[in-house]
């Protein structure tokens, strides 16, 4: 499992590294303006309904299934699921995008029911989101496919293919910004292209398998009622996280137009530890969770929970530790360039310090969710989403409304904590209904493995508070200092954490399932 969490991060790791490069370039090119908000809308709809359809509520019902078929070792049957879940999810998701299409200015004007009645974001984000419909149909089949391959224990494609994403995307930035009327409508033509290149990458991997779907499409079948029955309940568990993003997407019509734009970055920014390493983690494990499940081991079932829940805190703590201790200087030496300012770093900087705190619960539903997925339970999850969901509601309310009407230029900050506390509130359900369901036991030695997080995590602040005092403002220095400033902050942080950790006794083998 570390190997197979390993591979996956890495690839990731190089998907980020090219998100990084798309970031920049949508920094410098657009900046925090109307286009860029509008696009912000345009991008988030399509990309939660990819939450249910794809990545989050499809495959985890989809892979437990597949996991058990295969565990059964009966081919026939199991290509015969795939080609009719392949055929029911293509139905069901040409259908939504094709309405979505159509109702694109009815649904831009619902998620921006807040804003002005002329702002110029509303039809800018309809205009958009009549092109990033249709991605869903791609990523769709993408996620299948992906899904089948990580069953089979092929995680590297899969966690490598985002890279086509962001590499569609600057190609149409370069390639069609000075083209179009409105330039930041290049960033939708690069979401659908970028669609259709995973899918022309995923399914001949798949197929050289031994598995090659073929569209069959009957509401009646078995499996594809067995996944539907599972999929239901996760359409607000999986994508609890999305669900929260799209509220503060609505509250934040309330503030400056660039608002949109300063919460995306900062969750781009926060979605770096979150999808190499809680993602990752998450992804290895369902399958693992699901074959210790169907072979009836639950002492292996739960020490593989264990072992995840061990590894997210040895990562996302620190991860969110250092994100809060280096939100503006990583702002400003990824983006701050032309068309984004100093003004902007700060904005973002502010934000991604409060989305900071709920980083390592981010981590841990990755982890707990699946522990309910791999037995097929996806109703408990679902009951936190939805008082997750509700709580989010409330403190997005109360904590924006005052800001905004104070006329608080930061009122965006309101959102950004919001959404960490709602993720706090949900790891916290999950791990309650985990436990009163005794479906986990802890092993051995959690008091020493909290002790070593807490004293490394005090030598890493040490290290990073010290070099910060002595550079000082982070967005008057030239670009090359920023950088240079910013990367020995973060070997002094993680070379103190790693070498207090070996201090105190932590070895690799520790690291093994």
């Amino acid at each position: 499992m570390l190997r197979s969490t390993a591979v996956f991060s890495v690839m990731t790791f190089i998907s980020r590294i090219a998100g990084y490069v798309r970031d920049a370039v949508t920094a410098s090119l657009f900046g925090a303006g109307p286009g860029m908000s509008a696009f912000v809308v345009a991008y988030r709809i399509p990309n939660y309904l990819r939450r249910i359809f794809a990545e989050g509520s499809f495959s985890s019902a989809f892979v437990p299934v597949l996991s058990e078929m295969k565990e059964k070792g009966d081919d026939e049957a199991l290509q015969d699921l795939l080609n009719h879940v392949a055929g029911a999810l293509f139905a069901v998701v040409l259908v939504v995008s094709a309405l979505g299409v159509l109702a694109a200015p009815w649904i831009a004007r619902l998620f921006l029911a807040l804003a002005p009645a002329d702002a110029e974001t509303i039809p800018l984000t309809a205009e958009m989101l009549r092109i990033t419909f249709p991605y869903l149909v791609f990523i769709s089949m993408t996620a299948l496919a992906g899904g089948v391959l990580n069953t089979f224990r092929h995680f590297g494609l899969p966690a490598l293919t985002p890279v086509l994403h962001n590499l569609a995307m600057i190609a149409a930035m370069w390639l069609l910004a000075d083209r179009l009327a409105v330039p930041e409508a290049s960033m939708a033509w690069g979401v659908l292209a970028a669609g259709v290149l995973q899918v022309l990458v995923l399914w001949p991997a798949m197929g050289r398998l031994g598995l090659r779907p073929r569209l069959r499409f009957d509401v009646r079948h078995a499996g594809v009622r067995k996944v539907a029955r599972l999929m239901l309940p996760t359409v607000f568990s999986s994508s609890v996280a999305q669900v929260n993003v799209l509220v503060g997407t609505m509250f934040a019509a309330l503030l400056v137009p660039a608002a949109q734009s300063w919460l995306y970055y900062s969750d781009r920014l926060t979605e770096l530890p979150l999808g190499l390493f809680g993602v990752a983690i998450g992804t290895v494990i369902l399958p693992q969770l699901s074959r210790h499940h169907a072979s009836g081991d639950e002492a292996g079932y739960s020490k593989s929970l264990d072992w995840g829940l061990r590894i997210v805190l040895l990562i996302g703590v620190p991860a969110a530790v250092g994100l809060a201790l280096l939100a503006e200087p990583l702002t400003a030496s990824l983006f701050q360039r032309r068309a984004f300012t100093a003004e902007d770093s700060r904005m973002v900087g502010v934000a991604l310090t409060a989305m900071s705190v709920g980083i390592p619960t981010f981590m841990l539903s990755k982890v707990l969710l699946p522990a309910f997925y791999a037995r097929q339970d996806t109703r408990t999850p679902m009951r936190a989403a939805i008082i997750t969901v509700v709580a989010n509601v409330v403190l997005t309310v109360a904590l924006v409304t005052p800001l905004w009407m104070m006329g608080v230029a930061e009122a965006h900050v309101g959102i950004a904590a919001a959404s960490a506390l709602a993720g706090i509130l949900n790891a916290v359900l999950l791990w309650r209904y985990l436990r009163r369901q005794g479906l986990y036991r802890a092993q051995p030695g959690w008091g020493r493995w909290l002790l070593r997080i807490g004293v490394a995590l005090v030598a890493m602040t040490a290290a990073v508070l010290a070099i910060r005092a002595h550079v000082g403002a982070w967005g008057v220095l030239p670009m090359a200092a920023r950088w240079l400033w910013l990367l020995a902050a973060v070997a002094a942080g993680g070379g103190a954490y790693a070498a207090t950790l070996l201090l105190m006794g932590l070895r690799p083998r520790h690291l093994r399932h």
